[in-house]
């Protein structure tokens, strides 16, 4: 860059400008002039190069760059270094993965690899790395991988091959063949190279989670790796970092070994433990610096959790828990999160938890560390250590911290201590005490699970239930307003408030006035709850019947429709000659159906899926045992479906247990897996609805382990804005589609051909929901269809919230399955408006405003645009075009109301296109008052308007 002199004064020009204003003068004029630069069709490389290189130092500085692209991808071809070094450059910078000139690189980019020199090799994979794609996925992957494996590629090129994979596969893990180079990959996990090495471990870490079967070899390569790096001592003098040999290199190599289960070799288990061993024994020696404490820490920390998923009742684990001990109580901030983490995972695992009690003080203490994420750690600790002999220790302990935590961990405290002392409790009193005091104490942070729970134990547990009553009116006694204990209180004095009516200070009236002093402060649904409080207490005391009367005559006028309804029903019922159907109505709660905590599926929930797929994590030992078996499981449930179909009629997770009548066993007890997904909540009944089927069948194919049918995106692409049509096609089947949708639901018929010259048999249609858009297949599914026939299949769709992934279709006939996505885009539950005016529509246009909720972007055709095709294409999008608003008779101007169902209600959009018929190119503007729905619809709109509708 020293050579070009033009650059060099271009920058010291924009660095003179003392004022924006300066700034911008200067950038234009610059601009202006690479613009009729490059018009001139006899530019050499070294003046496309100067001045690719201003406009990505302009577009550095933050100005908009809408030309020059071609003159950068042109840089990619030429033969020399500099100039395709720079090409490279400004494509990372200037393109992203979705740009429609991606494809205009991929060409070049793949001369590159295939070249022989390794300099053009590398700056290839850095431009697909950078940029990424599905495009670049599907084309250049196989090249990707065949530069990691050729045996001419240099060392520093396979280190980049590798990582350039694995950030291919990290974004698009559908269109790689990963299992077909399984066998290969792992091999070069022995390569003499350490950084090669290093690089292909962490490549295989992102494989082997998600297709540990068919990477199941690097767990031997992983051993023996270690093994040389450890005990034969063969590493470069390199790669030793502050006395550790390639502590990277360690840390991968130990992590990859927990993703499987325990080696059945007596050899490779012997093997493992010798290097523990030595770690361990490594770890004795003082550490130098701080850089050399880092390294070997982060060694011995993954080897711990290694000794854990082995055995964690193993000598090797003792050692390590005096260790940690040591580690809890170190000055260093890191130091103490990782002892406190790993020191979980052990209290979670191992049978004895006395070495860990040892350190019981200093584990309390960590709740009042200065760095949050220690006190985290701390929590849980805590909650994985306790059982019967420290429980009261613990849930005090946590009570008492409860009052001055962090509000960022209060939920999940309130969750841990419910749990606990449901789990530990030894004595009804106790629990009714601790429950309570959370309730009050923690107030606005205790969830509806909790008090859910809380009744469910109350009622069916009769020797709770007088003193659980007494108990929350003295709470309701105080002056503190708490909802959460008035919804508790209102439910067990509506359901057992007779039992305690005769001691002191808990007459009936005294139980209604301690609740109805706090009725006008609580909300709408709290008011319903205890309105049914209140027609229980009619039934119960009749003596207060008169009190009663009075509220429900005063709601039976108020504004709120449930309030008003309640009020209504239970004055009838109240005021009818007998009491025949008020005590009908207001019969005593039968016992609720056993089942899994609720507490313990909302922890579960919380914990979340992380990249990280170990097969432990902080939730004690239940769960921890749970998913080393279902890891054993994992071959068999993968050798072939049938086999799988069997296992499941045994279920591997225990029955729920005979009802006793302590919390403790009720905590304690396990429900189906299938009761355990859906029953979570409370009140609602949902064991009700749960099916008794025990019908086995094959699992239906998932969509991650499906690659999409190449072409599909034809088909797809055309049905976002048509009803009916062609969705996909092949020498076998043709897929055809017919569609209606009205707000947020839609029903689509699926039409399916036979082209083949033999049956499609064994025909299997799977649709899955996906987390924001529900797809459920209605009618009789066909099962085979005859050569040359047809059959049909009917879907049911319904938008729940702002969706961008289309869902999934998957077609299992003989012995294919085809995946393709279903036409089901945000635009289809759009309803056109027409109706409106001009003055209206830029009103709205201007409220709205610019970025980021205006989604603009300049758009050169591929064909000549035809301003028809473009109408019938937005009114396809079900746009409502505007006639008369814009002044220029080309332009389109359309609106819409999305329906998004209940997860974000109904959004309006607007939509202006602006045709250049000269220049073959449009203006796309959206604005929504969604930043990220703008964005989708102009997503969606770019394709077809890019290429002809």
């Amino acid at each position: 860059m020293s050579a070009m002199r033009g650059l060099t004064v271009f920058i010291a020009d924009i660095r003179n400008c003392r004022v924006r204003e300066l700034e911008e003068k200067r950038i234009n004029k610059e601009m202006a002039n690479i613009r009729s630069k490059f018009k001139e069709t006899n530019l050499n490389g070294y003046q496309k190069k100067k001045y690719v290189c201003k406009l990505l130092y302009m577009y550095i500085l933050g100005w908009d760059i809408d030309f020059g692209h071609l003159e950068a991808v042109n840089l990619i071809s030429s033969t020399k270094y500099s100039e395709k070094q720079i090409g490279y450059l400004a494509v990372t910078l200037l393109f992203h993965e979705n740009s429609d000139l991606v494809r205009l690189v991929v060409n070049s980019t793949k001369k590159d690899l295939d070249d022989m020199n390794e300099i053009n090799n590398c700056l290839a994979l850095h431009a697909i790395a950078n940029i990424g794609g599905r495009e670049m996925a599907e084309s250049l992957a196989p090249d990707v991988h065949r530069l990691l494996i050729s045996p001419t590629s240099k060392s520093f090129v396979k280190k980049k091959a590798a990582l350039t994979l694995l950030r291919l596969y990290r974004k698009h893990p559908d269109v790689m063949p990963v299992t077909d180079w399984a066998e290969r990959i792992i091999s070069l996990m022995e390569d003499y190279d350490l950084g090669v090495a290093l690089s292909v471990t962490t490549l295989v870490l992102a494989l082997a989670q998600s297709h540990p079967m068919e990477y199941a070899g690097c767990y031997e390569k992983a051993v023996h790796r270690l093994r040389r790096i450890l005990i034969d001592r063969d590493y470069s003098l390199d790669y030793i970092y502050y006395k550790v040999p390639t502590p990277w290199l360690q840390v991968k190599c130990l992590r990859l070994l927990q993703y499987y289960p325990p080696p059945e070799d007596v050899k490779l288990r012997s093997d493992i433990s010798e290097l523990l061993q030595i770690i361990l024994a490594n770890s004795q020696d003082a550490p130098k610096n701080v850089q050399h404490s880092n390294a070997q820490n982060a060694v011995l920390f993954e080897a711990i959790n290694l000794a854990i998923h082995l055995d964690s009742n193993s000598t090797i684990c003792a050692q390590a828990a005096q260790l940690l001990g040591r580690f809890i109580s170190s000055k260093e901030t890191n130091v103490r999160y990782l002892g406190l983490e790993t020191m979980a995972h052990l209290a979670a695992c191992v049978d004895s938890l006395e070495p860990i009690k040892r350190h019981q003080e200093t584990i309390m203490m960590s709740l009042r560390d200065k760095d949050i994420s220690v006190r985290r750690r701390g929590l849980d600790l805590l909650y994985s250590m306790c059982d019967m002999s420290n429980a009261k220790v613990v849930v005090s302990e946590l009570l008492r911290y409860l009052q001055v935590a962090d509000y960022a961990m209060r939920e999940e405290m309130v969750l841990k201590i419910a749990i606990l002392a449901e789990k530990f409790a030894t004595a009804y009193s106790w629990y009714v005490d601790i429950i309570l005091q959370l309730i009050s104490t923690a107030g606005e942070q205790v969830g509806e699970e909790v008090w859910y729970r809380v009744v469910q134990i109350v009622t069916n547990n009769e020797e709770l239930q007088e003193y659980a009553a007494k108990t929350v009116l003295n709470y309701l006694g105080s002056p503190q307003y708490n909802e959460t204990m008035l919804k508790v209180g209102g439910y067990i004095l509506g359901e057992f408030g007779h039992l305690i009516a005769n001691y002191p200070g808990c007459s009936p009236i005294e139980q209604f006035q301690a609740i109805h002093a706090k009725f006008n402060l609580c909300s709408l649904n709290t008011r319903a709850l205890l309105l049914t409080t209140y027609v229980k207490f009619v039934n119960l005391f009749p003596e207060i019947k008169g009190q009663v009367l009075t509220v429900f005559n005063q709601y039976r006028y108020v504004l709120d429709s449930e309030l008003q309804q309640r009020a209504c029903e239970y004055l009838a019922v109240s005021t009818m000659p007998t009491d025949d159907m008020l005590q009908t109505v207001c019969e005593e709660m039968p016992p609720f159906p056993e089942r899994e905590s609720t507490l313990l599926l909302k922890l579960n929930q919380k914990i979340g899926d992380t990249e990280d797929k170990r097969v432990w994590f902080i939730g004690g030992k239940e769960a921890n045992v749970e998913r080393q078996e279902g890891l054993k499981r994992m071959a068999s449930l993968r050798m072939n479906s049938t086999e799988s179909a069997a296992s499941q009629s045994s279920p591997t997770t225990p029955q729920a247990a005979t009802p006793t009548a302590t919390p403790t066993a009720t905590a304690q007890q396990q429900a189906p897996q299938q009761q355990s997904q859906t029953a979570v909540d409370l009140l609602a009944f949902d064991d009700l609805s749960i099916s008794n089927n025990n019908t086995q069948q094959e699992p239906a194919p998932s969509p991650n382990d499906v690659p999409l049918a190449p072409g599909y995106e034809l088909g797809f692409n055309r049905s976002q804005y048509t009803s009916e049509g062609v969705l996909y096609e092949d020498s076998q089947i043709q897929l055809s589609i017919k569609s209606e949708y009205h707000g947020a639901h839609g029903r689509l018929a699926l039409y399916l051909a036979n082209k083949a010259m033999m049956p499609l048999s064994n025909l299997r249609i799977h649709a899955p929901s996906t987390e924001k858009v529900t797809v459920q297949l209605t009618g009789d599914s066909p099962k085979e269809i005859s050569v040359g026939g047809q059959a049909c299949q009917l879907l049911q769709v319904e938008c729940q919230d702002m969706f961008t992934d289309a869902p999934s279709l998957l077609v299992q006939y003989n012995t294919s399955v085809l995946h393709i996505k279903l036409p089901v885009v945000l635009t289809k539950f759009q309803e056109p408006i027409t109706t409106m005016d001009g003055a209206s529509f830029f009103k709205r246009w201007n409220q709205i405003g610019g970025p980021p909720r205006e989604n603009q972007v300049i758009i050169t055709a591929q064909i000549p645009i035809n301003l028809d095709s473009v109408r019938n294409m937005l009114q396809g999008f079900k746009f409502g075009l505007l006639i008369g608003v814009d002044p220029n008779p080309n332009n389109f101007v359309g609106a819409g109301v999305i329906d998004m169902g209940k997860g974000a209600g109904k959004v309006g959009v607007l939509l202006r296109v602006e045709p250049n018929l000269e220049q073959n190119m449009y203006r796309l503007t959206v604005r929504t008052p969604s930043e990220t729905i703008s964005e989708e619809l102009r997503t969606l709109l770019e394709r077809p308007l890019t290429f002809g509708a």
